[in-house]
């Protein structure tokens, strides 16, 4: 298979720029070449992951989108399937392909489920997931049982949250619940990309930092999407329950948005210094492609949660201020592991300087 893979900060910033609000369905629809497809792709599916996953180094890039599209195509059996039955029997279908001698073409879902084009996207991609499988199909035996046993534990974790849902009337009730939940479905590819940087033996502490910072990444995700989820029926905190299927944005239901985006806030900044001991541990500073990936990740984290702060009435910190920014700076990571280290600690330090600031939240 000849390599596609994008390398270099041009193909960085294009897959940055791309449009993922009007994706180039149709252009994207037509390639035919699978390392291609995965590569075109991977910005409209992934957002701001794919810019960590394109700076790792070729090979260990090419298992980790391969990974994520899969996992995309999961999350998108559980998003745009309102039955839970079907839902979870979905997620096993496509689990169960990675079993066979040749994988069966995974459950179709209909074009009249999409809500707008980013579902219409991840549909194409689970109708085009023959070129997905292309390209896995070449990675190494161990790869390939590894990204196996990641799509096999994701699907029974997100079956596990679709029951949940279901059984508690669309809501997570607890923070141990969301705990989960986060752990389900980044957990799981954290703990695959820890194993695919090298890293030789997973020590307990290295699998409590590496869960603990997927739920402060993940937590990113759900407190972005809150008025979404909402008008969709479902609520990651169990006192936004009597507000399912609202926008969020009325005058009622607008101050617990407002409270639970806060907290959730709170809980992810509280797992800031588990991405610096990993950072730190695991030596990901001594690896070019592997610290820039990491700082990457953690910069779009930390954007994240700057807009964040401001939707809750706060003011905040200083950071760069959009996604070339963030990528701007994560050029100084790619040059000197010193610098890579300054602004791991600096998100650090500032996730703690704004957790002070806000106020737990206290509910009668």
């Amino acid at each position: 298979m000849a390599s596609h893979r994008p390398l270099g900060a041009t193909e960085l910033a294009r897959g940055l720029l791309v449009n993922r609000r009007r994706p180039e369905l149709e252009s994207i629809a037509r390639e035919t070449d699978p390392e291609r497809f995965i590569w075109r792709v991977l910005p409209h599916a992934a957002r701001s992951f794919a810019a960590s996953i394109a700076v790792l180094p070729p090979d260990q890039a090419r298992a980790a989108a391969v990974a994520y599209l899969y996992c995309r195509m999961l999350d998108t059996y559980e998003d745009l399937i309102d039955d839970p039955a079907v839902s979870i029997s979905q997620l096993r279908r496509f689990a169960a392909r990675f079993d066979l001698d040749e994988m069966s073409p995974p459950p179709a879902i209909s074009p009249e489920r999409a809500r707008d084009d980013r579902d219409l996207v991840y549909l194409l991609l689970i109708s085009r997931c023959e070129l997905v499988d292309g390209v896995f199909a070449a990675l190494s035996p161990e790869v390939r049982q590894r990204i196996r046993e990641l799509v096999q534990e994701m699907a029974e974790g997100m079956a596990w949250s679709t029951e949940a849902f279901s059984r508690q009337g669309g809501v997570l009730l607890d923070e141990d619940q969301l705990a989960l939940y986060c752990r389900h479905v980044i957990g799981h590819p954290a703990m695959f990309v820890v194993q695919l940087i090298g890293v030789r033996e997973v020590t307990e502490p290295i699998r409590e930092d590496t869960l603990l910072a997927s739920e402060m990444i993940q937590l990113a995700n759900v407190s972005r999407d809150i008025e979404l989820d909402l008008a969709r029926g479902i609520a990651y905190h169990p006192a936004l329950k009597p507000h399912l299927g609202r926008t969020g944005y009325e005058r009622e239901t607008a101050p617990v948005v407002r409270e639970v985006r806060q907290e959730f806030m709170l809980t992810a900044m509280s797992r800031a210094p588990a991405y610096r001991r990993l950072f730190e541990g695991l030596g990901l500073r001594r690896n070019t492609s592997v610290r820039t990936a990491a700082v990457l990740m953690l910069l779009f984290t930390d954007l994240h949660y700057r807009s964040c702060a401001v939707r809750t009435g706060h003011q905040p910190w200083p950071g760069p201020r959009g996604r070339l920014q963030v990528v701007a700076e994560a050029v100084s990571a790619l040059v000197s592991p010193r610098r890579s280290s300054q602004i791991v600690r600096r998100v650090e330090r500032n996730f703690r300087s704004a957790a002070a600031g806000l106020s737990p939240v206290n509910r009668a």
